[in-house]
């Protein structure tokens, strides 16, 4: 079969035939009588097999070894085509990443572009001093795009760039929320804890907090909560109630719960709740007292006679603490009539 047929028939054309042959790769096998290449059925089988090999990725000297040494095994050399090829799909998937950015950022000019560029270039730092400072340091009059920052946040795990994150993504324009709210369905709980971190400090995610409140983890759960109770949400007031008495960030909750129990319907539910707290837990100190120390936030004088109670608990501490509420409360109260 003549050159042209094979390249027809192969699909490879009659340059690349050309070049197997001055490389000893594929070599016709005949000539006709004017000296045209002519290809055996052997030698278009082995054109095949230099064309499946490098669809592989092999290059033309490893495809030769390949097909020609006895000895070759091909286990190594395809570890480290896979290496080679992860390592490219890697990069092509960080380029395809970085373009999704610049597109979601909608910007309207080759400057806000290059700014984009620049800040994702800064956040794949190795370095947190190099990260932080992309975040600090932005464009005059460009600000960075909200989805950028959130898929940021949650890939951060240094502390001082995360909270510089969360400082950016308050004041950026978008839509921060979807991004972050995405990070909540991670099996990842160290994941959903920078979602829900950076969830607090947006307005707008009131929604993504409340869907928190059910989370396995109890930090997830303790944050969303302690954002709600800010925002003078009632639905946070049970895990609040937990953080009361588990803590950490007792004193926070309690400040919450004292603000919720101005509504006089929720007054009563929260102090039925933490009077049934003291009587869950007779025999512990800790817990007894961070209740105790979440009474003296309840308003006016709610709190008064569970705190004459507790004047005479058996834990010393306890009836110390309750007594000096007591007057504390007292003469707070007197001095509002």
């Amino acid at each position: 079969m003549l050159i042209g047929e094979v390249a027809r028939r192969s699909g490879v054309s009659t340059r690349m035939l050309r070049h197997y042959d001055s490389l000893g790769l594929v070599r016709p096998t005949g000539r006709t009588v004017g000296g045209y290449r002519e290809y055996s059925p052997e030698d278009i089988r082995r054109i095949f097999h230099v064309e499946g090999l490098r669809s592989l990725g092999l290059s033309l000297r490893e495809i030769g070894r390949a097909l020609d040494d006895p000895g070759f095994t091909p286990s190594a050399l395809v570890g480290d085509l896979i290496r080679k090829t992860g390592e490219r799909l890697n990069r092509e998937q960080e380029l395809l990443d970085r373009l999704r950015s610049v597109d979601a950022a909608g910007p309207t000019g080759w400057r806000e572009v290059l700014h984009i560029v620049e800040l994702l270039h800064g956040l794949g730092s190795p370095y947190a001093a190099r990260r932080q400072q992309a975040i600090l340091a932005p464009a005059e009059d460009v600000l960075p795009p909200a989805e950028l920052l959130a898929a940021a946040v949650l890939a951060e795990s240094d502390p001082n760039v995360a909270g510089s994150l969360r400082w950016a993504l308050a004041r950026s324009e978008g839509n921060a929320v979807d991004g972050l709210a995405s990070g909540l369905r991670s099996g990842d709980a160290e994941l959903r804890r920078r979602a829900i971190r950076a969830l607090a400090e947006l307005p707008e995610a009131t929604g993504a907090l409340a869907g928190a409140l059910t989370d396995q983890d109890p930090a997830v759960r303790r944050y969303a909560a302690l954002a709600l109770g800010a925002r003078g949400v009632t639905m946070a007031v049970p895990e609040l109630i937990r953080t009361v008495v588990e803590g950490p960030n007792d004193v926070e909750a309690a400040e919450f719960l004292g603000g919720l129990a101005e509504d006089a319907i929720w007054a009563d539910r929260i102090m039925a709740a933490l009077t049934a707290e003291f009587a869950a837990h007779p025999g512990d100190p800790a817990v007894r007292t961070r209740l105790t120390q979440a009474l003296a936030e309840m308003p006016g004088t709610l709190a008064l006679d569970l705190l004459r109670q507790l004047a005479h608990d058996d834990e010393r501490a306890v009836a110390l603490l309750a007594s000096a509420l007591v007057r504390a409360v007292e003469e707070r109260s007197a001095a509002d009539r």
